[in-house]
């Protein structure tokens, strides 16, 4: 983990808004994001701090919606990720994704689009929520369209209304019977993005919740307005020299699985740390929609290949707390965790394995540091973002500190540690 002159000093005192999407990053950034991201500024803050150059390949392991990727690509540089997250997987992945031609996406997604509107028209409702509040509400039905029962049991009870979901199911219909493998990717991101908007019941603080239940919304006008989004952004892109930018569906902590030995100059990421945030829950809604998710099962074998860093992802087996056994801070917080856990008579399934959960974060963290080390060149650099917290019963946990502890210990060198912002709660 490597320094970076400038970086340092640019970043200290930032905070607050400088979190967020600036406006000139918005093209490609703002086709989907994920509500945890960080922002392409501090991104590209590092690849001028590592002096990245065009014959140089920067990886993300933890790529979620491809932030990282898609800043490297608009600079000019290449760039591999890696995201276990199916939903995640398709955002980074249409995200740079730039060879669609926009007038091609806007025919194709209007017949898709008229299709849809005539279908709902055969069912007696408008996409116009004011248009149906002016005739005087949705029509009474009882055959909208719904999810099974097992699908139903996935998402968060109430995360969207029944009308909605109907326009959805039949616009996802549409997609399927008109599908074009040259624009179905964007296509579904840009629902996906909707669904997690405008459509849904959802909102985000940062764990995703759900919110009053919405009797109506656009769906084909709010799937419509992001792909003229995606298309006015494709012209501005493709002006911009292509670059290899390449993302891998697979495990972080198996990086030798998908990448070669010594093909990877930098690191830029921002991994999980553990704050008990279900990272498949903020997706949970577009994952089952889009047909990612269909079953309990699915879930258990996405969140299997996830870092440890949530209670709802630990199973029987996990063994990555043995990489950190000897760690003698890691294994106290832990201790200490447990001890609180006692002291305040938390019984719950979730509350005991809180301890376990911080080891099996570390250990996981670990195991990935030390794959890592194949992969990359001589000299290479690394920029993890993670946040310290004390989620567990207000157990302090210095996850920059721990991690470049542990990366010390793997012989990586630690050139420093950067404050990027600080973020207050009533809590701690």
């Amino acid at each position: 983990m490597t320094e970076q002159a400038e970086l340092g000093r640019t970043r200290r005192g930032f905070n607050g808004d400088n979190n967020k999407l600036l406006a000139e990053d918005r093209p490609a950034h703002d086709w989907y994001r994920f509500v945890l991201s960080f922002p392409p500024h501090l991104v590209c803050d590092y690849l001028r701090g590592f002096e990245i150059g065009p014959d140089q390949r920067v990886l993300d392991p933890f790529c979620g919606t491809g932030t990282t990727l898609v800043e490297c690509k608009r600079m000019g540089f290449p760039s591999v990720g890696i995201e276990a997250n199916v939903m995640a997987h398709l955002a980074s992945t249409v995200k740079v994704d730039w060879s669609p031609d926009p007038d091609g996406l806007l025919a194709h997604s209007a017949y898709v689009a008229e299709a849809a509107l005539a279908q709902l028209d055969a069912d007696g409702i408008e996409d116009d929520p004011l248009f149906q509040a002016w005739r005087g509400g949705p029509p009474v039905r009882e055959t909208l369209r719904a999810l099974s029962n097992e699908s139903y049991a996935l998402i968060l009870t109430g995360s969207i209304s029944p009308l909605p979901l109907h326009k959805t199911l039949v616009l996802l219909d549409c997609l399927k019977q008109h599908r074009d493998e040259r624009f179905n990717r964007h296509q579904l991101l840009a629902l996906a993005k909707g669904l997690a908007g405008p459509i849904g019941n959802l909102h985000f603080g940062p764990e995703a919740g759900v919110g009053p239940a919405k009797a109506d919304a656009a769906v084909v006008g709010t799937w419509l307005a992001a792909i003229q989004t995606m298309a006015d952004d494709l012209r501005e892109l493709q002006s911009k020299r292509d670059v290899p930018a390449v993302v891998h569906q697979a495990d972080a902590r198996q990086i030798l699985q998908v990448l070669k030995p010594r093909s990877v100059d930098a690191v830029i990421t921002s991994p999980p740390y553990p704050n008990e945030q279900d990272y498949t829950r903020t997706t949970r809604l577009e994952s089952v929609l889009l047909g990612f998710i269909q079953s309990k099962e699915d879930l258990r074998q996405l969140k299997r290949k996830l870092v440890r860093s949530n209670t709802r992802g630990v199973y029987k087996g996990d063994d990555d707390d043995l990489w950190v056994s000897n760690h003698t801070e890691i294994q106290r917080i832990a201790d200490a965790i447990e001890a609180r856990r006692i002291a305040l008579n938390k019984t719950s399934g979730f509350e005991r394995m809180y301890g376990r959960v911080t080891k099996l974060y570390f250990g996981g963290m670990a195991r990935h540091l030390s794959e890592l080390q194949t992969i990359l060149r001589p000299g290479a650099q690394l920029a993890y973002v993670v946040g310290d917290q004390a989620s567990y019963l207000r157990i302090m946990i210095r996850t920059g500190e721990l991690l470049a502890d542990i990366a010390k210990s793997l012989a990586y060198e630690v050139v420093g540690i950067d404050l990027f912002r600080t973020r207050l709660a009533t809590a701690t």
